[in-house]
């Protein structure tokens, strides 16, 4: 992992006393995605620093540690998957902000950072005492906006979503679902606006600051690199589990082109040609998305399964079952799937896809971005040269116990934050 940068120099712990710390986060699924996981960690590891943390959240809400304080911030939930797009009430909707909601939902928007932020400004505004410093999990929302100029205030920026939005585009043909795509991304407009008006950012990579400052137009003397950590005691090698032959899993999300699985796809086909194999995906794609059409069209149904959703000690079950990871991505920000991988020890293979290299090092195999030839030459590597995966598996682990750790993470978001209080103050 590359150092931590050299405008981070200012983060190392420091006895000066506990901050009260307010961390806002518009959607923490607690079983899927980064942003969950995001806040969970950090503060659990911010709370074992003896600071004091309130976590306000949309739904769904997070899963969180004892001693962090979740504060729940209701909305109309429309992209619940038990009850999807659901009709509201009358009397909800005679709350103009869950009017907002369902109306920018209606017209195929997504709403919920712009609505999140009007809510967290309305419970704020008349509690800001009790904290020393804001931070937002990437809402960038007006109610942000308002919220910074009363309080310190800092953003974490994972990476730039104008990326997902250009990748969605390109991947479809048909213009009407480029023009979905266009609509679904309109809050990038807002988050652009707002994110020029905030004083400092966290970020994850070198790389993810190169591309946010570049697509948001904002200098990069205003940013912390702060690597995520990996939850090791959430991924680590199962004991007692043999791997399988031949057996290739990735974690990366079903549904979203940016992750790239449509590419790993088109290899899993042309090696199937030639040799057994069997690919596992954690997760489960929607009927019509890229990843079911490409499955069909590749007639390779035969060669996968699903797992939809699964608990965390399974998840491990399943790293320890397999002979590889692949992380396929077009791009990320940082690569939890690459660390996550690498904790339970599992040979892997990565592209070299935004900050990915930054995370995997020489622990893995790197191959390009939406390269599909590339990936089947690699996997077909790992599977003939079973010594060169037991020696990445062991890299993997050590590199993530040396260098990807939440306690450091926290460690260097608090620097931060003492920084952003001082140069309010």
């Amino acid at each position: 992992m590359s150092n931590p940068e050299n405008n981070a120099k200012h983060m190392i712990p420091n006895t000066e006393k506990p901050l009260r710390i307010c961390l806002l986060s518009y959607r923490s699924n607690p079983h899927c995605g980064g942003q969950g996981g995001y806040v969970r960690n950090l503060s659990r590891a911010l709370t074992s620093l003896g600071h004091r943390v309130d976590v306000l959240s949309g739904q769904p809400y997070p899963e969180l540690s004892d001693g962090v304080n979740l504060i729940k911030i209701p909305s109309l939930d429309l992209y619940n998957a038990d009850n999807l797009f659901r009709i509201p009430t009358a009397a909800e909707l005679s709350d103009m902000t869950n009017l907002v909601e369902w109306l920018g939902t209606s017209t195929m928007g997504f709403p919920e950072p712009y609505t999140f932020g009007l809510r967290s400004w309305q419970y704020l505004k008349k509690r800001l005492d009790r904290y020393d410093i804001i931070h937002d999990n990437q809402s960038l929302s007006y109610g942000l906006w308002a919220v910074k100029r009363k309080i310190p205030t800092i953003a974490t920026i994972h990476h730039p979503i104008t990326v997902d939005c250009d990748i969605a585009v390109k991947t479809e043909a048909a213009f009407w679902r480029k023009l979905k795509h266009l609509r679904w991304y309109s809050f990038l407009d807002m988050q652009k606006r707002v994110s020029r008006t905030i004083p400092h950012f966290i970020t994850v990579s070198s790389c993810a600051r190169k591309d946010i400052c570049r697509e948001f137009k904002l200098p990069e003397n205003r940013f912390s690199i702060i690597p995520n950590g990996i939850s090791t005691d959430l991924f680590y090698p199962f004991p007692g589990i043999e791997r399988e032959k031949n057996r290739i899993m990735v974690t990366n999300s079903a549904d979203t082109p940016l992750k790239g699985l449509h590419y790993l796809l088109f290899a899993i086909a042309e090696i199937a040609k030639t040799r057994d194999i069997h690919l596992v995906v954690i997760g489960k794609p929607k009927k019509n998305s890229i990843v079911a059409r490409r499955i069909r069209s590749l007639g390779i149904g035969h060669l996968i399964t699903f797992t939809g959703r699964i608990s965390h000690e399974e998840f491990v079950r399943q790293y320890a079952r397999a002979t590889m990871a692949v992380v396929p991505s077009i791009y990320e920000g940082f690569g939890l799937p690459a660390g996550e991988a690498m904790a339970c020890g599992v040979p892997l293979i990565s592209t070299t896809g935004g900050a990915l290299p930054e995370v995997v090092g020489d622990a893995g195999l790197l191959v390009p971005p939406a390269d599909a030839p590339a990936l089947k030459e690699s996997i077909e590597k790992l599977l003939d040269d079973p010594d060169l995966a037991d020696e990445l598996g062991r890299a993997g682990y050590e590199r993530v116990q040396k260098h990807l750790t939440w306690n450091a993470a926290a460690q260097n978001t608090v620097a931060a934050y003492r920084k952003v209080i001082r140069d309010y103050h």
